[in-house]
């Protein structure tokens, strides 16, 4: 049995999913956090209610993402326990997303929030299931390690245009005298990014012997093999900070610009978002001469100095800082997921299973908080600021404590993050899976997917024995 690798095309197909899903995510992230506290107005004496909401998603998504996970590695679907979950699910993240941006507008803040809540738990649950599939596909079509990190170089390469484009769509449309033209914006993204994640879900097969052949766990011991995983454990706390700040930065960028540099939020995107770019190409040559984790902690500590700097240095330099926090940014964005595909390889040999799904679900349950988190901190640290929202119409208000408003915005922006990066390299110090250890994970489960494909072929050789003879 060869190993499966892909030719160019197909990496670009496999890189359209991840396009999609980011215009998506990108421009919910970039434009919920400035959309209902200084547009809708859930700030200061309202500020509590995005509390509450993030409270009730954090605890949503720590229920949605792990029951979703370990149903989709026990599932025995004809067509297979990943894709048909992925296709079926799109057309309703598009739906969700749009609905977001239709909240009334008016004093009636209650009626905001419930607005906010509801349509921010259906999205959630939707973009759970596209992603989680799409994550846990990557491992499961490919043991190669090089054709692992090319697709994920893909696959970051199209999500970091999807998020650009993802802010720069709402930036522009924003800008516009009320909500109708932000509005259509929105369900063009939604339409479009639903047909590049569909297209991708046509393009690629699941490796059957993984439903066929594999005897799924039962619950309780699946819950118990995944938290003994110290490499598991260890990955998910970093990652828990990555996920924090990429929330942060990209929910505060539009406070960034508007309030502290009062210049283009896309200067500063641009900023941020070239480095990032370039650097998603080089990350092969970093893995190859430092390995997959020291590459990750070299690029976490470049881009938690660019933060670090944000707090303190004067308008005109931040541009410099957020280039810097771009090379950051470019390790967990392309290296997190091929790390996951060494635990899930390093699993399957002490459980013989393939469990992608539930490990990316268990991800999810003590990650997505660090969203929750960080839509929290902005809305609290501007109302101990008295930060004074935008009137009806969209224009910038006076502020009444500006030096307070300027720092908050820095902290949020730079001092935090920065904090949680240096957090997540030292983290990382403690990540089991290299080295000899690692390379024999690796052989080790090439010949288990031998043995199991062979076993599959064996199977389909007792139903159909007239095959055979043919």
């Amino acid at each position: 049995m060869e190993v499966p690798k892909f030719s160019s095309k197909y990496r670009v197909y496999w890189g359209l999913a991840s396009l999609g899903g980011s215009l998506i995510s990108g421009t919910y992230a970039s434009l919920l956090t400035i959309f209902y506290t200084d547009y809708m107005g859930l700030v200061g004496p309202y500020a509590y209610l995005i509390g509450i909401m993030s409270l009730v998603y954090a605890i949503w998504n720590a229920i949605n993402d792990p029951l979703f996970g370990i149903y989709s590695d026990r599932a025995k679907l004809k067509k297979g326990r990943r894709i048909p979950f992925m296709r079926y699910t799109a057309p309703f993240l598009a739906l969700f997303f749009i609905v977001v941006w239709f909240a009334p507008v008016g004093p009636d803040k209650i009626a905001i929030f419930w607005w906010m809540l509801i349509t921010t738990l259906l999205y959630d649950t939707a973009y759970t299931i596209v992603f989680l599939i799409y994550s846990a596909l990557l491992p499961e079509i490919t043991e190669d390690e090089q054709e692992r990190n090319k697709l994920s170089v893909f696959a970051s390469f199209f999500s970091l245009l999807g998020t650009i484009v993802g802010f720069l769509i709402p930036d522009f449309f924003r800008q516009e005298q009320g909500f109708l033209p932000l509005q259509m914006a929105m369900i063009a993204i939604g339409i479009v990014g639903t047909l590049l994640i569909l297209f991708t879900t046509y393009k690629f097969k699941e490796r059957p012997e993984f439903t066929k052949v594999d005897e799924p766990l039962k619950i309780r011991e699946a819950l118990k093999f995944t938290f003994k995983n110290k490499s598991f454990i260890v990955l998910v706390t970093a990652n828990f900070m990555s996920i924090f700040i990429q929330q942060m930065l990209l929910g505060g960028m539009f406070f960034l610009g508007d309030y502290v540099v009062q210049g283009s939020s896309i200067i500063l995107l641009v900023a941020l978002f070239i480095p990032l770019v370039l650097g998603v190409w080089i990350t092969p040559k970093l893995i190859k001469r430092f390995g997959v984790v020291r590459a990750d902690q070299i690029l976490l500590t470049i881009g938690a100095t660019g933060l670090l700097l944000i707090t303190f240095v004067p308008p005109i330099v931040m541009y410099i800082s957020l280039a810097l926090a771009g090379i950051g940014l470019v390790g967990p964005l392309v290296l997190t997921n091929v790390m996951f595909a060494q635990i899930c390889d390093e699993d399957e040999l002490k459980t013989g299973v393939r469990r992608e799904a539930a490990y990316f679900g268990m991800n999810a349950l003590i990650t997505k908080p660090a969203q929750s988190i960080a839509i929290a901190i902005p809305s609290l640290l501007l109302t101990l600021a008295h930060f004074v929202p935008r009137d009806a119409f969209g224009n910038i208000q006076p502020q009444t404590h500006p030096n307070e408003v300027d720092f908050a915005i820095r902290a949020f922006m730079g001092l935090i993050p920065a904090i949680a990066l240096y957090i997540e390299v030292l983290i990382l110090q403690l990540y089991p899976l290299k080295g000899d250890y690692l390379t024999n994970v690796q052989k080790d489960v090439l010949q288990l997917h031998q043995e199991k494909h062979s076993k599959l072929l064996e199977m389909e050789r007792k139903q159909d024995p007239d095959r055979n003879n043919q």
